[in-house]
């Protein structure tokens, strides 16, 4: 029989471990047979993790001081996807070639924010909350939006990884992270976790009592996960990675009618400080070639139209590159919105100025809360005010 404190220790030691409990979960044990499968309008959220180089990723190609600044970075002209009279992608690029022929991407041009800072810990912390430069904020942008939803569920919000992102995090409600739903269900059917499952709560102290209905919502998740999972067996042409398989995961989910509404998932290795060209070159394919066959497989289930893709990095390089083949970290940067229910496509606006330069970094002209903003609010149909904590200039991109 386990009592307070063996319950206790051994909570500790699960949440420390692979369980990964989310302990930040409020009262939400849902009984999800028989609900209504999701309808809305889905997120999903990708994250280059490392300062992706944006000007070897959309290249101006017709500024002569790209190529003066890196003359051993630079792509040719001629190697390049061409994507209007001034700039074109990394030929890494190509597996979206045809997503951008067909209207269904909008590039952002210079997005960043005010007083930047070239931390990589630091410069997430402000792209996942939201918040301004001086200002330390404990609770996500996506996390603040979970917390307005009527009745949000553990799953609303999913992390393809083994922790969560501070994107997802909130004081009331959170994101799931999960890995693998039938992973995550094997855990969940340890003796010990199903011991602990068997348990008279009810009238214990309220921190035992709040770990035992956290327990018990994350075992209903896991097993409305590891049934959606079984629905539906991806056949897409996914890099074999470990970000193919989240995307691959991803597209089955929702192709399997689950209802979380945001996903969440990285590609890590965008801090090329040295020998950049081919690390980035594998990476950005590897990164194409997924989001290349999400979209396939989205189509083929009717769930493009209302599926927004958001991919960021937490800021780009400087112009000028470095004495070792690569790149240093920088501010403002590329940010790219895909899906097939987009009313504009294209290139947004005019590529950062490489003349006018802020100690040799390119100066933002979007803040990036600005494209939460729309996201919340023209995207979601949500109070972007109440969950950004303030009113941003709109930005029409929807």
């Amino acid at each position: 029989m386990l009592n307070r404190r063996s319950f206790l220790k051994k909570s500790a030691v699960v949440t420390a471990g692979a369980m990964l409990l989310p302990a930040f979960l409020k009262a939400y044990q849902n009984d999800w047979k028989g609900k209504t499968e999701f309808k809305g309008r889905r997120l999903i959220i990708l994250q280059l993790t490392g300062g992706n180089d944006g000007l070897n990723t959309l290249v101006p190609f017709e500024d002569d001081i790209y190529y003066q600044k890196r003359p051993r970075l630079a792509i040719p002209k001629q190697e390049l996807i061409k994507l209007d009279e001034l700039q074109g992608w990394n030929p890494a690029m190509q597996p979206l070639q045809a997503l951008w022929e067909e209207g269904e991407c909008l590039i952002l041009n210079a997005v960043g924010y005010p007083d930047p800072d070239r931390s990589h810990f630091r410069s997430m912390d402000i792209w996942q909350t939201g918040s301004a430069a001086n200002e330390f904020w404990s609770k996500g942008w996506l996390g603040r939006y979970l917390e307005q939803l009527p009745q949000p569920k553990p799953y609303t919000a999913i992390e393809l990884d083994n922790q969560l992102s501070l994107a997802l995090k909130g004081d009331k409600m959170a994101a799931l992270a999960v890995n693998n739903p039938k992973q995550f269900k094997r855990q969940l059917n340890s003796p010990i976790i199903q011991a602990l499952l068997e348990q008279q709560h009810a009238a214990e102290h309220e921190q035992l009592a709040y770990l035992y209905q956290t327990l018990g919502e994350t075992e209903s998740s896991a097993n409305y996960l590891m049934e959606k999972a079984q629905l539906y067996t991806s056949s897409g042409d996914y890099p074999k990675t470990g970000f193919g398989k989240d995307l691959k995961q991803i597209a089955e989910l929702i192709s399997a009618g689950c209802e979380t509404q945001v996903y969440y998932a990285s590609l890590t290795g965008f801090d090329t400080h040295a020998n950049q060209k081919n690390k980035q070159a594998q990476l950005l394919g590897q990164y194409a070639q997924a989001v290349a066959a999400l979209r396939q497989e989205l189509r083929k289930a009717g769930e493009w139209e209302n599926s927004l893709i958001m991919t960021f990095s937490e800021f780009g390089r400087r112009l000028a590159e470095n004495g070792s083949g690569g790149s240093d970290h920088g501010t403002a940067n590329n940010l790219y919105l895909m899906g097939g229910g987009l009313k504009k496509a294209g290139i947004y606006n005019a590529p950062a100025s490489l003349s006018q330069l802020d100690q040799g970094d390119l100066i933002y002209d979007i803040d990036f809360r600005r494209v939460y903003q729309a996201i919340l609010s023209d995207w979601l149909q949500a109070d972007a005010q109440a969950v950004l904590g303030r009113s941003l200039p709109k930005l029409d991109i929807f």
